[in-house]
């Protein structure tokens, strides 16, 4: 099933989405009312049961006359658990796998939904892209001998990245990804969660696609992660707890602008496709001043 967070103008809902009619139907109350309960029915196998027990109100609505937004609540976290390519870490950064994830929090100001446009923040003139699968946490704590089970689903996120303020850390300290990750208004997510008994079982193995202006920038499949999404959730869990709700993004394949010397530029189109999610669609804004 597909569970986005939408706005008619008011104040942000969830709904159930059948992408296929275009309709949706809301549902009631915040994340935490429902989530946990639709996570542990999937993990037990009673999809249909945890679907029934969605707590929907009103009638089927047109998707056409909602706003998407990123599928996750302002009081929850965005982790970032990245290094997890190795064909991105050396073909666009010369760097090898380090023997570990690498976790860091995003701003939840960064985040914007599917079809928003991209702030071109003015701090930077390598704004770059990066397609990644992101999971959506449905139930807390994480059970480090089954991580999966607190999963909902997965959506589609683009961690736009300012890469000249990455490399701006102080010498001999490293990266500044706070600068870099955490840009007002500049990460997509969605279009929604598709719950995670949509797929086979185990860490999907999907196929990662980004466009922009129609040509095709980054291809790969998350076959290729150095850690699995089980693996990734039980390294942050060990080191800061998840809640019901948090999301983490998982690394993105090769083909980003630090390798290519394609950085996005005003008015282009950014398209990031996950197999058997969707795709998120946003526009970069003009650069400050322009």
């Amino acid at each position: 099933m597909k569970i986005a967070r939408c706005t008619d103008g008011g104040t942000p809902f969830w709904a159930l989405v059948d992408s296929e009619a275009g309709t949706l139907r809301e549902i009631g109350g915040v994340f935490a009312d429902w989530g946990p309960a639709l996570t542990r029915a999937i993990a037990a196998g009673r999809t249909v049961e945890g679907q029934a027990a969605l707590p929907l109100r009103g009638t089927a609505r047109q998707l056409a006359g909602v706003r998407l937004l990123a599928p996750v609540e302002p009081v929850n976290r965005v982790v970032v658990a990245g290094a997890n390519y190795a064909k991105h870490l050396a073909g666009d950064f010369g760097l090898k796998s380090p023997s570990q994830p690498i976790a860091f929090l995003k701003a939840y100001g960064a985040l914007i939904g599917a079809n928003d446009p991209i702030r071109y923040p003015p701090l930077t003139s390598e704004l770059d892209h990066e397609v990644e699968l992101v999971v959506v946490l449905g139930d807390a704590p994480v059970d480090l001998e089954n991580p999966l089970a607190a999963v909902l689903g997965y959506t589609v996120g683009n961690d736009v990245s300012a890469r000249d303020l990455q490399r701006s850390g102080p010498a001999g300290i490293g990266m500044d990804l706070f600068a870099a990750k955490s840009q007002d208004r500049s990460t997509g997510v969605g279009p929604w969660i598709v719950t995670r008994d949509e797929f086979p079982a185990g860490s999907p193995q999907l196929r990662l696609t980004l466009k922009v202006n129609g040509q095709t920038r980054q291809d790969s499949t998350t076959a290729e992660m150095t850690w699995d999404v089980a693996q990734l959730l039980r390294f942050v869990e060990q080191r800061s707890s998840f809640a019901a709700g948090d999301i983490m993004f998982t690394g993105s394949p090769a083909g980003v602008g630090q390798g290519t010397g394609l950085y996005l530029n005003p008015g282009d189109l950014v398209e990031a496709t996950v197999e058997g999610i969707g795709t998120i669609s946003n526009v970069v804004g003009p650069k400050p001043g322009a």
